[in-house]
């Protein structure tokens, strides 16, 4: 299999240093080039055509914005931007999804080894997740690390969940995600049952995210906090790098946001919600896995329909990157394939007849 090709656009030499380290350690990884900034980088761009180029935003004589904006109208390219996420970057990050850009994600920080490791092994899925998006009849390469599951934060459910007229909706997402919820949430009439999201994105991105699309929709979206209530007509997003666990106590259901290691490559990982979900809701869950790179949530959303969860996986038309879906599809976890714009409707039908 050939390594995808990829530019660096980073105004610090040491920024571009490190990346192309993290890189060249890869082997589905190759960097091809790397400028100092967006002019040399299309200057580089009438000689090579990369898979996917990592773009700072903050740089001398052209912002990355500006670039990215330029970039899609003339010569697409799959874009991972590469902030620091201070909170006026979050904002900028916003702005770069809406561009076109396919992933934003942190800078590598200095720290411990595992902090390193995992930043590196995030950044890695991270562009190799943007080549994949709007390419189809691609394999996306094999993963090189091994993957925790679920079993890293809690044990697999145990018996059932007696039934209530409390329906909770499980909702997870990768690569492409942050369009498919927007759709999704405005669809969403005001009386709707309680939503937790899991959505794969960066530290300090997720509140600006969730304010955004709390202006958009009649139901209400907020950063989840820890012990939040879920409530009918809300929908808690997890925060970047934190899991998120349902819980339940007597017949209010909260949420956990906690640190824990990597869970299928992720934190927040889908698994993690998903099995949450399957122990402390059982058959009043819904379930709902929508477009994304890999197979987080596949296994856990088997354990939600195993305990009598209802499931529903956007199909692959409607997709930006066929992955998670088809995953928990293969595993036999989906009850239901839809569009992304019927789920909302086929939730509402589930709800009501409950």
């Amino acid at each position: 299999m050939s390594k995808l090709k990829v530019m660096i656009v980073d105004d610090s030499a040491l920024v571009r240093q490190t990346l192309n380290d993290i890189f060249s350690q890869d082997p589905r990884l190759e960097v091809v080039a790397m400028a100092g900034d967006p002019y040399q980088a299309a200057a580089k761009l009438q000689q090579i055509v990369p898979d996917v180029i990592t773009l700072d935003i903050e740089m001398p004589r052209m912002d990355g914005l500006t670039f990215l904006q330029k970039l899609m109208r003339q010569h697409p390219l799959p874009v991972v931007v590469c902030s620091t996420m201070t909170a006026k970057g979050s904002e900028n990050a916003l702005k770069a999804i809406e561009y076109g850009a396919a992933e934003v994600i942190h800078k590598p920080s200095l720290g411990t080894k595992q902090m390193l490791a995992e930043s590196a092994t995030m950044l890695c899925d991270a562009v190799v997740a943007a080549a994949q998006v709007n390419v189809r009849n691609r394999r996306p390469p094999e993963p090189v690390a091994p993957k925790n599951t679920a079993d890293v934060i809690m044990a697999k459910p145990q018996g059932s969940v007696l039934a209530t007229t409390e329906k909770i909706v499980a909702v997870g997402a990768s690569t492409g995600g942050t369009e498919a919820l927007k759709v999704f949430l405005e669809q969403l009439p005001a009386d709707c049952p309680g939503i937790v999201i899991v959505q794969h994105m960066p530290e300090g991105f997720t509140a600006a995210f969730a304010k955004r699309l709390d202006s958009l929709c009649r139901v209400t979206v907020k950063e989840a906090a820890n012990n939040d209530t879920v409530l009918p007509g809300q929908a808690l997003i997890a925060p970047g790098n934190r899991h998120l666990l349902l819980k339940r106590s007597g017949a209010r259901y909260y949420v956990e946001v906690k640190d824990g290691p990597l869970v299928s490559r992720h934190r927040p990982s889908v698994d993690v919600l998903f099995r949450s979900t399957a122990q402390y809701a059982g058959k009043n869950a819904i379930g709902v896995i929508m477009t994304g790179m890999g197979d987080d949530g596949a296994r856990g959303m088997l354990e939600m329909k195993q305990v009598g969860a209802y499931n529903i996986a956007q199909d692959e038309a409607s997709c930006v990157v066929f992955g998670m879906p088809k995953e928990a599809i293969k595993l036999g976890g989906a009850d239901k394939v839809m569009p992304l714009n019927a789920i909302t409707g086929e939730i509402m039908r589930v709800y009501k007849a409950s």
